[in-house]
């Protein structure tokens, strides 16, 4: 047979695409529900104990298992997934010689305000728990009990470790699809950090009640941890060892599980789900019901195969991963094997064959390449329905992760050699010699294989990827003049080896079917796929914001170099079109199978997100282009033209990914302090790698949810937040994208922040600026984010701890009252809102409007701006005070609207303060300093309003792309016209010159202080908005009336741009600013 790589299981089958894309297919290519290894065992990650006193059971009761009626699982953390604290209270009450049952007592005792379930709800710390819950337990045993002693003991490492038959239950659930979730009565430490010993990877969902302020049995945490799941009561099911706990689940409907014995409780949640939870084999799970295998037939088979003495009984299981040939792990008659076959239906003659890997397999291992060893090919499709080989099931180890975490430098640098060896070894095979002359075509590979994967998109595209257009015309005009024709693996990568346990040897290559005859180069440049993707991606978990010199790993470029240097050539020019040819094949892959899940035809659950990553795969693709038709300025980086990519998803409307050629990255810690950097590339290390992370971060969870978060701001639940964008914080948090903006000069110890220089966060402030509701999930939005620098500079450490640091939690929201309705509030100096000294209190009286935040209901908190001296000097007429929302005479009026749009649930709101009352040690810094403090607060926040414009300019700008390149008028695309051309260059060019003047602002800011770069923010405070503006209303006019509903973003965008004209100083206090400075110069 003479195929290439892949022909067999992609455009010749059909439109729907019957092709390669194993969770395990690229390098952990991992989305993160898939199991990022291959279907041999995996030493490293497969550490659970098998139990030797469990006897599963049988398989044929488990043969239903697809049918489940749960969705989710929820685990207590105490007592199921960790020790009793009822059993270790039994047992330190016997050591320290404590009446029995006094610490039980106390802990049940006291209805709501207990010490212990206030401690739990996050309500007192923990020297106050332990003070109040002492003299309680003290009172109870009628003499002082070291209470201390007893919370020392309970969160020690002892009490943290997770029970292991809970750990393997908790991965045989998640093998099988359902969500997990731990729901924990928890508390915090003398740290700060809430006691939550657990690895979160394990939970879909972690509510933690110190942090939600609410605990079990309170029926609130049960339906929170519902809808963060995305289930009915009825499809879930709750784990717990109190059975007040277990009552209130039951009443919301929620199937329970008393948990007094694990081992008990894990075999009623058996039945429950219909799937065995033990005797667990990784990366595995009962077959799904659309591929099931006879048992009967195939076991008479192995019985012959392996000889008669082989007996006994025959267990099957699937493998998790597997897009393509559905893969089975077997034991029979002490056997441990693979079964690889074609996938069910019909199937042209060409796809998906299994013969070639056999084949391939067999002839490699003749001459000494490490390859798994295959027993037996059978072709009769009797046996279970269609063709298929058997091999042995390997052991030793796979690195799923690049970065090789827990190894020293010298080893990481070992197995990439000795991965890079293996790959030489396998191309330099004697085709002639392992008998695969007519493995397939000799010579134009490349060619064929951009004609192949371009079909290949075009059978399976569901809309249009604009940088697969560009592709599809420049690949095959850059073609490689001369090409080896070797065997290639055709999906060669590091999670594809099994190495030796104790030395860096690669014991098996796997998954060869993609192998063909072609080009050795594409097998290189595939292999680099992870050096350009982040750590963080969920189909790739790449290596781009590693530092992979100071891990010991080689760069791309030395890899290659390690590469030539073996095979004894020397190295090539055209690198960067081989890169950008393997992004593009990945990226027609993984298009292929969201068409296929689509259609229900790709064996893997998470089929569906996979595909939609094909985007992203194929900007990159498109950067190596660009890089490629560069490559002559190689040697000068800090001349090349500027190179860039956009894109968007239809709807969720992702935004347009940047990507410049730019100054190289300094290894340096203040290189962005130094120099200009226009593009996120050219970040230092650290911020790359957190622009990477926001980025993946907001394709995947951000743009999605922007049009549920649109829909509900004009729902009549408008004004009380989405359940989805507490979600979101979550996620944001654990992912450490949180808190962002606080530049380093005025937290330079990252107490607070993320320690970012104002050039830095400009990069990162610009993505958040792509979607209204990003900056809130990463707590970085205003007011909130202004207020919060206000605490930090000028806060006492009482103010810090009691407002700033619920604040930096996101527990509470906050607003900022200076505007007045009746004074021309663009000058500090005129407010009249007055405050008065009077017996250790101030008295508040005035009216405030246009306080952005004030109606939303997690908002506690009003820095009030008011003149406390009104005959003092002008500058020193004003304070600012920390005013509770809910102190009496703080009444919100009325919501303003914004061009008729309310901005729920934050809003705009009109303030009455009459006779409001606050403790005079809520002042700021000192009375008469609150001019001081304002200008202060205007510090690095001036320019994040206009950082954020350039975001709504690009992502206008794209969805306008996008918008014309589809839509057709007066016989021919809207991107034809005259006029719709002009816009796009104006735009383009407007935002590349506010940008540009954006970070030069942030920079001055950085390298010379606030006050020499009054110019520069004073002009971009002018500029920014109406470029804004007139980018996003070309916009508009591009989609017509489309571009003026609640559908895109367009409208709020056109709005919030409009209103900073006046929120962010008007244009005429700007341009005077600017007209004084430049007659100073």
């Amino acid at each position: 047979m003479d195929e290439d790589c892949g022909s067999r299981d992609w455009w010749r089958n059909c439109a729907c695409c019957h092709g390669k894309l194993l969770y395990h297919e690229f390098c952990s290519m991992g989305l993160r529900r898939f199991i990022q290894a291959s279907y041999f065992q995996c030493a490293r990650t497969s550490g659970i104990p098998k139990h030797v006193r469990y006897k599963p059971p049988s398989l044929v009761q488990w043969r239903h298992s697809g049918s489940c009626i749960y969705k989710a699982v929820i685990f207590d953390m105490g007592g199921v997934l960790l020790p009793s604290p009822y059993k270790l209270a039994v047992e330190w009450e016997v050591r320290n010689r404590i009446p029995p049952g006094t610490i039980k007592q106390a802990l049940i005792s006291g209805g709501e305000n207990r010490p212990w379930m206030r401690y739990m709800r996050g309500e007192l710390t923990s020297a106050e728990f332990l003070q109040e819950f002492g003299q309680q337990c003290s009172e109870t045993a009628n003499f002082s009990v070291p209470v201390d002693s007893f919370l020392s003991d309970l969160t020690s490492s002892q009490m943290a470790e997770q029970l292991p038959i809970m750990t393997e239950a908790v991965a045989c659930i998640r093998a099988e699809g359902l969500k997990t979730a731990v729901l924990s009565n928890n508390f915090y430490l003398h740290n700060g950090l809430s006691f939550l010993p657990l690895d979160r990877k394990q939970f879909d969902v972690v509510i933690e009640s110190c942090r939600e302020g609410i605990c079990k049995p309170d029926p609130r945490i049960y339906t929170l941890c519902l809808e963060r799941l995305g289930v009915q009561p009825k499809e879930s099911v709750f784990l717990d060892d109190i059975g007040q706990n277990l009552k209130t689940a039951a009443q919301l409907g929620i199937k329970t599980v008393k948990v007094d014995d694990p081992e008990a409780a894990l075999q009623e949640l058996e039945t429950c789900l219909g799937f065995p939870l033990r005797g667990f084999v990784p990366h595995t799970r009962s077959m799904r019901p659309t591929m099931e295998i006879p048992r009967d037939t195939l076991q008479k088979y192995l019985e012959e195969v392996l000889g008669g003495q082989k007996t006994g009984p025959l267990t099957v299981r699937q493998f998790s991963h597997g897009q393509s040939n559905p893969t089975y792990y077997l034991t029979f008659g002490g056997r441990h094997l693979v079964l690889r076959k074609k996938p069910p239906g019909k199937l042209l003659p060409s796809a998906h064959a299994v013969e070639r890997e056999y084949r391939v397999l067999k002839g490699l291992a003749e001459l000494g390449v490490p390859v798994p060893k295959v027993l037996t090919l059978c072709e009769d499709s009797s046996i279970i329905g269609t063709p298929f080989y058997l091999m042995e099931y390997c052991t030793g180890l796979i690195h799923k992760d690049p970065s090789l975490p827990g190894l020293e430098p010298g080893q990481r640098r070992a197995i990439y050699t000795a991965m890079n060896k293996v790959l030489c070894k396998i191309h330099s095979v004697d085709l002639k010699v392992a008998g695969l002359e007519d493995y397939g075509k000799h010579g134009n590979y490349v060619q064929r294989q951009v004609q192949t994967w371009t079909k290949q998109y075009r059978l399976t595209e569901t809309h249009t990827i604009p940088a697969m257009e560009r592709l599809i015309e420049w690949l095959p005009l850059h073609l490689p003049e001369h090409q080896k024709t070797t065997v290639v693996h055709g999906d060669f990568r590091l999670d594809n080896l099994i190495f030796h346990p104790d030395r860096p040897e690669v014991l098996a290559v796997l998954d060869w079917e993609l192998s063909t005859l072609g080009d050795p180069i594409s097998d290189v440049a595939y292999n680099c796929l992870a050096h350009y993707v982040p750590s963080d991606f969920e189909i790739l978990k790449g290596l781009k914001d590693c530092a992979v010199t100071q891990l010991g790993i080689p760069t791309a470029e030395e890899y290659f170099q390690m590469y030539c240097e073996h095979m004894g050539i020397p190295p090539i020019k055209n690198w960067n079109f081989y890169m950008a040819f393997s992004f593009f094949r990945v990226a027609a892959i993984l298009q292929g199978v969201y068409k296929r899940s689509q259609t229900g035809q790709a064996s893997s659950a998470a089929a569906e997100s996979g595909g939609k990553q094909a985007e992203f795969m194929a900007n990159i693709a498109w950067d190596f282009a660009t890089k490629e038709g560069f490559r002559v300025f190689n040697d000068f980086p800090a001349t090349k033209p500027l190179a860039r990519s956009y894109s968007t998803w239809p709807r969720m409307g992702v935004f347009p990914r940047r990507s410049y050629v730019t100054l190289a990255p300094s290894s340096a810690a203040h290189a962005s302090r130094a120099h200009l950097i226009l593009s996120p590339d050219g970040l230092p290390e650290r911020a790359q790698g957190l622009y990477h992370k926001l980025k993946r971060f907001m394709d995947v969870n951000v743009y999605p949810a922007e049009q549920i978060l649109r829909d509900h701001q004009v729902s009549q639940a408008r004004w009380t937040p989405h359940p989805l964008l507490e979600e979101l914080k979550d996620k944001a948090r654990c992912e450490g994208l949180w808190n962002l903006f606080l530049p380093v000069e005025t937290d330079p110890e990252a107490r607070y922040g993320a320690g970012l220089t104002n050039q830095e966060y400009a990069h990162l402030c610009e993505l958040m600026g792509t979607s209204l509701c990003a900056p809130e999930i990463f707590n970085c939005s205003a007011p909130d984010t202004g207020n919060m620098e206000v605490l930090v500079r000028y806060g006492t450490e009482e103010q810090k701890e009691r407002w700033l640091q619920p604040l930096l939690d996101g527990k509470i929201r906050s607003c900022f009252a200076m505007t007045e309705p009746l004074v021309a509030s663009s000058d500090a100096t005129n407010i009249e809102s007055s405050i008065v000294e009077e017996k250790g209190f101030y008295v508040l009286d005035g009216r405030k409007w246009w306080i952005s935040g004030a109606l939303d209901p997690r908002c506690q908190l009003c820095v009030f701006m008011g003149k406390t001296d009104p005959d003092g000097q002008r500058h020193r007429q004003q304070s600012m005070l920390l005013v509770p929302m809910d102190t009496p005479g703080v009444t919100v009026t009325r919501p303003l609207s914004v061009f008729g749009m309310e901005d729920p649930p934050a809003g705009h709101g009109e303030i009455l303060f009459e006779n409001v009352r606050v403790p005079k040690e809520n002042v700021l810094l000192g009375a008469g300093r609150g001019f001081e403090i304002a200008q202060g607060r205007l510090g690095p926040g001036r320019i994040h309003h206009c950082m954020r414009l350039i975001g709504y300019s690009e992502r206008a700008l794209a969805l306008m792309k996008e918008r014309v390149t589809s839509r057709v008028a007066f016989g021919k695309p809207l991107a034809e016209q005259g006029t719709i051309l002009e816009d796009i260059a104006k735009s383009r060019a407007e935002i590349e010159q506010a940008r540009l003047l954006v970070l030069k602002a942030a920079l001055l800011m950085d390298v010379a202080g606030n006050k020499a770069a009054a110019l520069e923010i004073a002009m971009i405070k002018m500029v920014a908005p109406a470029m804004a503006l007139g980018v996003i209303d070309r916009a508009i006019q591009a989609f017509g009336a489309a571009g003026l509903c609640n559908d895109y973003p367009l409208a709020q965008f056109f709005a919030w741009a409009r209103a900073l004209r006046l929120a962010d100083g008007p244009d005429e206090v700007h341009r005077t600013a600017v007209a004084r400075l430049e007659l100073k110069r």
